[in-house]
């Protein structure tokens, strides 16, 4: 498959999997707010069926940045690469905090206020500049 090709999906799966780490933890701001059971029960299902959507979602972006790396060679051996690889083991690490924060609420364990939420959301916005950065600019 053409080089061009697989970096288009590769985008289109990182933003697809980004909309999901936008999102999810609003959804946990609004579900530590939440003193209405049954809207509490909404926002869960809400956070269940957005997760299970972004994981694949995830996986196929990590995927196709992999076989880019490794079937093209693209910034192998460079900085700026190795600084993107770990912003994107971070953003790993982050969709799997969202699991557990998840977990957490299910078994009604959650200890987090809504400000720690509005923080924890904007992780991923400070990952995604980072790899911006390194891809466009290149400053290493």
């Amino acid at each position: 498959m053409n080089v061009l090709w697989v970096k288009a999906f590769h985008i289109l799966f990182v933003v697809a999997w980004f909309a999901g780490l936008f999102y999810l933890p609003r959804i946990y701001v609004n579900l530590a707010q939440a003193a209405d059971p049954g809207a509490r029960e909404l926002l869960l299902g809400m956070a269940r069926r957005l997760y299970r959507f972004m994981t694949p979602l995830a996986v196929l972006a990590v995927v196709l940045g992999l076989w880019l790396y490794l079937g093209w060679d693209l910034g192998r051996g460079q900085i700026w690469m190795h600084v993107k690889l770990a912003a994107v083991a971070a953003l790993v690490a982050y969709h799997l905090l969202c699991l557990r924060h998840l977990r957490r609420f299910e078994r009604g364990a959650n200890t987090h206020d809504h400000r720690y939420f509005r923080w924890f959301n904007e992780i991923p916005v400070l990952l995604l500049l980072l790899v911006l950065i390194m891809v466009v600019v290149k400053p290493f």
